[in-house]
């Protein structure tokens, strides 16, 4: 039989429960961090505006750009790239005018820049700068001197003078110049793209119509530079200007800026000693700019989506962005997209780190413009926001 005395228990005991289990609702609920980068801008200061490299916030929900700043006041930054992780951070930056390739630490939270070091390009013109999968050696492309050249990393994050130079002007084994006279008046590399195994350095070189590819010797710095294998689209006059390897590393997509088109090639290599690699074509190019366009245009960047099945281009002149989708039994591209870059001539863009927004630098016009890219489908939307950067020329997620 119950007394009063267990009632009254139990009544405080339903009480304490209830009480629990409603206060769970009301609690304050934990604050997500908003993920957020650091951004650098490489600027073109020919134009007495913009001042070197510029810093910003790119916060990743919303797609926005704030904080913008100088990082480092210097001359046609026109390519930069980053060191490995470390405690020690750098940022590297090719002086496009001044003939030289420039060490920065990356100080503190804001990301300011300090100069640590310059060196000489090798040749004039440097215009792209990569460093192998160590973080031991760096390259350069250098358009207007006709060459590449390769540094040490040293111990400090600096670079060495340069330890290995290619002199594309030897004719006799690198070709001779293509048809467009304005353009191709010599040989003008415009790229030195590290292989995905990090055994060999494709170079595109826009003034002969050639790819080269060199295997990289185990010492840093060095290059195995006694037998070049070129390989050619078959198309004088195209202008091979970049290239992309897809996540799968059998296919290649070279973009080429004279003609305004895709080569899609597929990638062999070897594992002998004397390792080499090959580049075969794959099928028709593809058209960058529209049918209907009847202005003066040139494609410069390429880009495949992380998961392979997107591959984005821009073009200057039509001064846009298209999209293609990759079909993933052959590699062959169809056109999906084209949309206005929101500006003028964009030289370069590049995807945010998780791959939902593409970040386009409209050289001429238009700053930086933000587009949202669906994962999905690989279309994209925008622009979204905008950030008035002088004259971009390149931009790196750090």
């Amino acid at each position: 039989m119950a007394t009063r005395r267990a009632f009254l228990v139990a009544l405080g005991a339903m009480a304490a429960a209830c009480t629990r289990a409603f206060a769970v609702p009301f609690r304050r609920a934990k604050l997500m961090a908003v993920p957020t980068y650091r951004v650098y801008f490489g600027t073109d200061t020919s134009k007495g505006v913009a001042k070197g490299i510029y810093r910003a916030t790119f916060n990743a929900t919303t797609g926005e750009l704030t904080q913008m700043g100088l990082a480092a006041e210097t001359e046609q930054p026109s390519f930069l790239a980053l060191g490995p992780a470390s405690a020690r951070r750098m940022l590297y930056a090719v002086n496009e005018s001044g003939n030289a390739v420039i060490s920065y630490h990356m100080k503190g939270q804001a990301g300011d820049l300090q100069r640590a070091g310059q060196v000489s390009s090798g040749t004039a013109g440097p215009c792209y700068l990569s460093l192998d999968a160590t973080g031991h050696t760096a390259y350069t492309a250098n358009y207007a001197g006709g060459g590449v050249s390769s540094y040490r990393v040293q111990p400090d994050g600096t670079l060495s003078a340069p330890v290995d130079q290619v002199n594309y002007k030897d004719a006799a084994r690198y070709g001779v110049n293509g048809p467009n006279a304005a353009r191709q008046d010599g040989p003008h590399p415009h790229s030195a793209t590290i292989s995905p195994d990090n055994r060999f350095m494709v170079v595109c070189d826009l003034g002969h119509d050639r790819i080269s590819i060199f295997e990289i010797d185990g010492e840093p710095g060095k290059l195995e530079t006694d037998e070049p294998h070129l390989f050619s689209n078959n198309r004088p006059g195209s202008g091979p200007r970049h290239i992309a390897f897809h996540p799968n590393q059998r296919w290649v997509y070279g973009v080429n800026e004279l003609d305004s088109t895709i080569d899609h090639y597929l990638w062999t290599a070897t594992h002998a000693s004397n390792a080499q690699a090959l580049l075969t074509l794959a099928g028709p190019p593809v058209k960058t700019i529209a049918a209907s366009f009847a202005g003066k245009s040139t494609a410069a960047e390429i880009a495949i989506a992380p998961n392979g099945y997107f591959v984005y281009v821009s073009n200057r002149g039509e001064d846009s962005l298209v999209v293609f989708t990759i079909d993933q039994a052959t590699g062959a591209l169809t056109e999906l997209q084209r949309i206005s870059c929101g500006g003028k001539t964009p030289r370069h863009f590049t995807l945010d780190p998780t791959g939902n927004w593409v970040l386009c630098g409209n050289m001429d016009g238009g700053g930086v413009t933000v587009f949202r890219r669906d994962g999905g489908t690989g279309r994209l939307s925008g622009p979204v926001s905008s950030l008035a950067v002088p004259g971009p020329m390149f931009t790196l997620f750090a």
